[in-house]
This record gives C-alpha cells, sequence and structure tokens, in this order.
C-alpha cells in the first residue's frame, strides 16, 4: 500500500472568517503585502510604528524562500509586539505584471497559512476602499496616499508604508468596517 500524499490537517477552534469587534487595546497589523511590504502596527498602548521590509529573491535563492523569509518576519513581528490581536492586508484583484500577481499570491498564502496556525484573525480591505477613505478618491494614485499619510502626521519612505497606514486608519477609523 503506498503513502497517501495527502498531508494531515488539523482545523482551528476558531473560525477566521473576520476578525471580531476591534477592541480599544487591541493590538493590530495593516499590510501592503509585495515584494516591498508595506505594515503599520498599532499597539496596545495606541503607538503606531510602521515602514517597509524588502522580501526580494536573490538569485541563489529556491522559489519558496522569500515566503519563509516573510513567515520569519511575521513570527518577529509578533513576539516583538507581544501579540496581535488582528491582520488586515490590501485585497488586491487585479495586478499589472504576472510576476507581481505570484508574489502576492504567495505572500497571501503564507499571511493566511500562519495566521491560521497561530489563530489570529484576518481579513482582507479593498483598494478601493482603503484609497477613498485615505483621499476621498477610490482611484488614488501613489502620490496622493503617500501625502494622505502625511497630513496625518506619519513620514511614510515610500507608497506601501503609506497604503499600510491608510489601511490601519480605516480599520481603527471605522471600527473595522462596522462603523
Amino acid at each position: 500500500m503506498a503513502n497517501s500524499i495527502v498531508p494531515a490537517v488539523s482545523h482551528s477552534t476558531t473560525p477566521h472568517i473576520a476578525p471580531p469587534p476591534l477592541a480599544s487595546k487591541d493590538c493590530v497589523l495593516a499590510l501592503d503585502l509585495g515584494t516591498s511590504t508595506g505594515w503599520a502596527l498599532r499597539k496596545p498602548d495606541g503607538l503606531i510604528t510602521s515602514g517597509t521590509a524588502h522580501f526580494r529573491s536573490s538569485r541563489f535563492d529556491g522559489g519558496g524562500m522569500r515566503f519563509l523569509r516573510f513567515g520569519g518576519w511575521l513570527r518577529e513581528l509578533k513576539i516583538q509586539a507581544g501579540s496581535l490581536d488582528s491582520i488586515w492586508y490590501e485585497e488586491v484583484r487585479r495586478h499589472a505584471g504576472t510576476d507581481a500577481a505570484h508574489v502576492y499570491g504567495g505572500l497571501l498564502a503564507t499571511l493566511t497559512s500562519w495566521s491560521e496556525l497561530q489563530e489570529i484573525p484576518y481579513a482582507g480591505v479593498a483598494v478601493g476602499t482603503i484609497k477613498k477613505h485615505a483621499t476621498g478618491k477610490g482611484n488614488a494614485n501613489k502620490a496622493a496616499m503617500v501625502e494622505a499619510a502625511q497630513m496625518r502626521g506619519f513620514k511614510p519612505n515610500d507608497d506601501n508604508e503609506a497604503d499600510a497606514l491608510a489601511i490601519l486608519m480605516w480599520v481603527l477609523d471605522t471600527k473595522a468596517g462596522l462603523a
């Protein structure tokens, strides 16, 4: 009898369809997934930190290395934050290029599987929703997103960080879409 190639599956006891209502002391992570991933973190004390993490592959890397590095980065971020109560990401439905779509899909798969294992609720927010909340225009360009973050007192280094801040602001301002 041949060994089964189907992996063993354990099911989480916590459904992760959507994060629960946001509490004022929740530690919230917002991500703009990509080779240059923007991130913004609101800690339980209200402090917001943000930045951009780079997950480029070198010519010596195997195809999965960027995703392994991303998973390790998530683990380190959780350790440094103390906990993560929910993760929100920009839900992209259309990419300009095939490579960008593959990278996004791999990062999203890594994020969602890691979140399931950690029992951390996660949800995507549509690009147009984020842009409209930040700028008033659902099709705002990168410069407008950076400017919107600056108008809120942030100093993003690039549009990826600005997008992550915009996701976080949408989550906080709308109480995760419930207000």
